[in-house]
C-alpha cells in the first residue's frame, strides 16, 4: 500500500499559497485568481504568475509559513502509517518549499513530496520568486502545475486523501479514496467510491480496518502463490 494526501486544505488547515499571498503578495494576485476560477488559464499558469508577485525577503516568507496549522491528528496519521510499513507521499499543485518549512515545524520533513519547485533569486538584498513545474504535464486536463494522475504511480493499493478541485482528475483512480469539501462533492455527483472525512482521525478509524485486510490478502495471495 502507498498513501497520497493532497497538502492545501487537507494536511494545513489553511491554503498555504492563499495564505502566503494575502500576506506578502502584490493585491493583483487576486485577479489573477479569479482568471483561473473563470477557466480563462489553468492552475500551472495561475501560480507562476502569482508566486512571482511575492514581495518579501525569505527571513518574512519563514516567519509567514510559521503561522500555518497542520491537520491535528496528522502526525498520528503518519506514525500509523509508519508501523505498518506504508509509505506516504505529499502529492500537491502548491508549493514545495511552503510545504516543507510547514512539515518541519512539525518534525515531518521526511515525507516525499511531489509539488511544484520555488525558486529564489537574492539581487540588492531583495528576493525575487518563480516557480518550476518539473510535474507538469501539458496533456493534464487540469492543465496543472503537478499531474496528480501521473505521480500516484506506486504498485499495489493506493490510498488517497483530498478535499479540493486539484483532485479532481485524479480521484478515480486509487482503491481507497477519502474526501470532503469540494473534492466530496465531485466524487458524489459521479458515482465514485470515497469515504467521508473531517480530519485525520477519521481516515485512521477507517484504515485501522483497511489495512489489516489488505495486508492478509496480499500474505494470502503470495502463499497462494509460492504454492
Amino acid at each position: 500500500m502507498h498513501a497520497y494526501c493532497d497538502f492545501d486544505g487537507t494536511v494545513s488547515v489553511q491554503d498555504a499559497t492563499d495564505f502566503v499571498l494575502s500576506r506578502l503578495a502584490d493585491p493583483e494576485w487576486r485577479a489573477i485568481e479569479r482568471l483561473w476560477q473563470e477557466g480563462k488559464i489553468g492552475s500551472g499558469e495561475c501560480m507562476r504568475r502569482q508566486v512571482s508577485l511575492i514581495r518579501a525577503t525569505l527571513r518574512e516568507l519563514d516567519e509567514a509559513l510559521c503561522d500555518i496549522d497542520v491537520d491535528p491528528f496528522f502526525p498520528s496519521f503518519i506514525d500509523f502509517c509508519a508501523v505498518h510499513g506504508v509509505p506516504v507521499t505529499i502529492v500537491s499543485d502548491g508549493v514545495d518549499y511552503f510545504i516543507k518549512r510547514i512539515l518541519q515545524k512539525r518534525g515531518l520533513d521526511h515525507l516525499a513530496i511531489i509539488a511544484n519547485r520555488l525558486v529564489v533569486t537574492a539581487q540588492d538584498g531583495q528576493s525575487s520568486y518563480g516557480l518550476f513545474s518539473p510535474y507538469g504535464d501539458q496533456s493534464c486536463a487540469t492543465t496543472a502545475g503537478v499531474c496528480k494522475c501521473r505521480s500516484i504511480n506506486a504498485p499495489g493499493q493506493r490510498i488517497y486523501v483530498g478535499d479540493g478541485r486539484s483532485d479532481f482528475c485524479v480521484s478515480a483512480k486509487p482503491e481507497l479514496v477519502f474526501a470532503k469539501g469540494e473534492l466530496a462533492e465531485h466524487c458524489s455527483e459521479r458515482n465514485i467510491p470515497f469515504f467521508a472525512y473531517r480530519d485525520f482521525s477519521d481516515i485512521i478509524s477507517v484504515l485501522q480496518d483497511a489495512v489489516p485486510y489488505f495486508e492478509n490478502k496480499v500474505a494470502n495471495t503470495s502463499r497462494h502463490v509460492a504454492a
